[in-house]
């Protein structure tokens, strides 16, 4: 967990979820538990060794949980915590700004 936090709530939020992997992640962890793979696949464009960081910090930051299954070959899932799933308003601004956005674009364009 980053215990020197900057005076500034938004540049808090933005050293927690200021990348764009992190970003998607916690979009396609939002529906519920997802394993590495689902997430490599669903995460597009994101190589192997960037997702594994990424989810590391993640999780360091207390915005996932990591369960590592005993079995072969192992399974691993990652679950948002509470704190995780409290970006969701944040996460749904930005797919409605996304949206209008999109919308302004189309309109220009026409």
């Amino acid at each position: 967990m980053i215990t020197d936090l900057p005076p500034c709530p938004v540049e808090t939020t933005l050293l927690l979820i200021g990348d764009k992997w992190t970003v998607l992640v916690l979009r396609d962890l939002m529906p519920g538990t997802r394993r590495f793979n689902e997430l490599m696949k669903s995460v597009s464009g994101v190589s192997q060794k960037v997702l594994t960081e990424k989810l590391r910090k993640m999780e360091d930051n207390g915005l996932v949980t990591r369960e590592v299954y005993p079995e072969v070959p192992p399974r691993v899932e990652y679950t948002l915590t509470d704190l995780g799933r409290s970006l969701a308003p944040i996460l749904d601004a930005m797919e409605t700004w996304g949206y209008g956005y999109k919308d302004l674009v189309a309109d220009q364009i026409r």
